[in-house]
């Protein structure tokens, strides 16, 4: 791969409603490697026919065709972005979480998402809150994403979906590492009010995530919100603490680490577009999640000029690259001819 593709496979933008071509240049000249469903999407034919595309105009390196991840955030609820005609209407995680036979459902849903030709979902939210803040939390709690009060109940209701996807073919992303329930502010609309004041190295709300990683879970997203008592005021998908530290070592994640939206996250506004990728990769992830797609050039160069300055980080893209490739191929879409 050109240092521009590579740079490319770490990299997922969004796509809103429309033409089909809209993300072509960003594949062609940027090799733009994953995206995302985005605006609301009505319609399964229409989504397959978008998916279809997408996978004949990904690049094709050394006589290897290098398939798209195609990913939808398809969580219940509040948070379903393709719906009509197709596709069920999913209940919220705290509705979900009441289903005794949740992994079956999930398998259902997971099949609409794969005959639409989605192969990931960015979903399950393994995020505790807890009963005393409840609805305060303005990013989970507000809405009912969560699939309970208590690690045990959030990684129970997180796990069972998260095989339901697998079990149809989809791979399910559990978010948002280390933990936001505790927070008040939604790191998407506000950078205040995004402070967890309890967590720590330790935290029993951690669990859901080790569950879940355990259990076979392949992609996980890390959050913007801050843990003063980690890694001060740096946000966690800025920090080698949290995604290196935390996430790789203590829990041996090895599979691909995703942020949360930082194209028009509030969280992140104060950092440069290009750093909102250099920063992630360097704390130790792989792909940097923009819902505008315009700033794929910007992140493509930052990665490749940062790395040609630095020695280190350019391994580091290596690394990130390699696990992204490694998916992948695991899941059927590198294929030669």
């Amino acid at each position: 791969m050109t240092p521009t593709q590579q740079a490319g496979q770490l990299i997922m933008a969004a796509m809103q409603p429309g033409p089909v071509t809209s993300l072509d240049p960003a594949i062609s000249q940027q090799g733009l490697g994953s995206m995302l469903y985005l605006g609301g999407w009505q319609g399964s034919s229409t989504v397959a026919a978008a998916s279809s595309h997408l996978q004949e105009v990904s690049p094709t390196v050394d006589g290897t065709k290098v398939g798209m991840l195609v990913a939808a955030d398809q969580e219940g609820g509040e948070v379903q972005q393709l719906t009509g005609e197709g596709f069920t209407e999913l209940p919220s995680g705290l509705e979900q979480a009441q289903d005794p036979d949740l992994r079956s459902s999930a398998k259902a849903w997971g099949a609409e998402l794969e005959r639409a030709g989605v192969n990931v979902n960015l979903a399950p939210v393994a995020d505790t809150v807890p009963a005393e803040i409840g609805r305060a939390n303005e990013p989970i709690g507000k809405w009912g994403r969560q699939y309970g009060s208590t690690p045990q109940a959030a990684g129970k209701g997180a796990l069972a979906f998260a095989r339901g996807m697998q079990d149809a073919g989809v791979e399910p992303t559990v978010k948002h590492f280390p933990g936001i329930g505790r927070i008040t502010g939604n790191t998407d609309l506000t950078a205040t009010g995004i402070s967890d004041t309890t967590a720590t190295t330790k935290d029993p709300y951690l669990a859901p995530f080790a569950q879940n990683i355990e259990g076979g879970t392949r992609i996980v997203m890390v959050g913007s919100a801050h843990y003063p008592k980690i890694d001060g005021e740096t946000p966690a998908l800025f920090s080698e603490k949290i995604v290196t530290g935390m996430l790789r070592e203590d829990l041996g994640f090895d599979g691909v680490a995703i942020t949360d939206d930082v194209g028009a996250a509030k969280a992140v506004a104060a950092t440069p577009v290009g750093e909102r990728a250099t920063k992630f990769i360097a704390a130790g992830g792989d792909i940097v999640l923009t819902a505008d797609p315009a700033q794929v050039p910007t992140m493509v160069t930052a990665i490749q000029d940062e790395a040609k300055g630095d020695p280190a980080f350019a391994q580091q893209v290596t690394a990130s690259v390699t696990r992204v490739l490694t998916l992948k191929e695991d899941m059927g879409l590198l294929r030669c001819g």
